[in-house]
């Protein structure tokens, strides 16, 4: 049995025909003229004419809901929440490590590319390294420089010289090697540059600053001592050649053996310059620390 046609307000579409006059409503276009004519007699179907008998009137409220005049703003929309007030400025310091400067970027340039190289030329590091035979060879130069057994054969020769020049050149020798000593101890201290990834702690006589990396206290004592003896000792051209190979060899294979950057033996280098002449400046001699050569006078 089919359902009966309905109004759009839910109502069946004969139930006023006896109190409108055939069934039409002021405003439709059934009223009118030709309001008593079924033929010419305009209908229309409501948008509920397919919903079923037993369907709530609800329902067409919901499909009207989703049409698009809804959706363009012909109902009521829920009022636009509060706009949120803009975040706050972020600091000074915020922005200056957002916006790193120039020199921040070159140094972490140089950074990694120390980092590189370091890596590359650490042949020795190992046994089982590219250059892994070499390494005895390698940890006999790390023994020549190491600062023990220049500060032990500096105090035997003192203590056996018997001429005056000797002495003060020997003394001055001491003391630049206990400069040297105290002034690496303090910069390893105070920078705290651990050593590579791939050194192997089987160094020779270490003290507690000796894990750390920078400056290269070998490097820093092969520039000293060099310096030193090229300018109080009289040698042939090839020993003075020699002196000089022996520390840049000495300098290299502390980056071989996987003890140090590249930047920590570089610097070692300028530090240990520096160092000969604060020597040179206060050179010790009879003159201005007599208490110390009187220690020979009774011999």
């Amino acid at each position: 049995m089919s359902s009966p046609r309905r109004s759009v307000d839910g109502r069946p579409a004969g139930s006023g025909a006896g109190a409108g006059g055939g069934g039409s409503h002021p405003g439709s276009p059934a009223h009118g003229s030709h309001g008593g004519s079924g033929g010419s007699k305009f209908e229309f179907q409501s948008l509920l004419s397919n919903r079923s008998p037993g369907a709530e009137p609800s329902s067409a409220w919901l499909r009207a809901s989703e049409s698009p005049l809804h959706r363009r703003g012909s109902f009521p929309l829920a009022p636009a929440a509060a706009p949120q007030p803009p975040p706050p400025p972020l600091p000074e310091e915020d922005c200056m490590k957002l916006n790193p400067s120039f020199l921040g970027i070159a140094l972490r340039s140089l950074l990694a590319i120390d980092l590189w190289m370091s890596k590359r030329l650490g042949v020795c590091a190992g046994e089982k390294s590219s250059w892994g035979s070499a390494r005895p060879l390698m940890k006999l130069l790390e023994i020549s420089g190491h600062g023990v057994p220049w500060l032990a054969g500096t105090a035997y020769c003192l203590y056996r010289s018997d001429s005056w020049a000797g002495r003060e050149v020997l003394v001055n020798l001491l003391f630049a090697l206990l400069l040297d000593l105290v002034l690496v101890a303090l910069l390893k201290g105070l920078v705290r540059r651990r050593r590579p990834s791939h050194n192997q702690m089987d160094m020779f006589f270490t003290f507690s600053v000796d894990k750390y990396s920078f400056p290269s206290g070998h490097a820093t004592r092969a520039a000293l001592v060099s310096r030193f003896i090229l300018h109080h000792l009289v040698l042939a051209i090839p020993l003075r050649v020699l002196i000089v190979l022996w520390a840049f060899i000495l300098g290299l294979s502390r980056v071989m053996l996987g003890r140090h950057n590249v930047t920590d033996v570089a610097f070692g280098f300028f530090f240990g310059y520096i160092q000969y002449s604060i020597v040179d400046y206060f050179w010790l001699s009879p003159f201005n620390i007599p208490a110390v050569f009187a220690l020979w006078s009774h011999k």
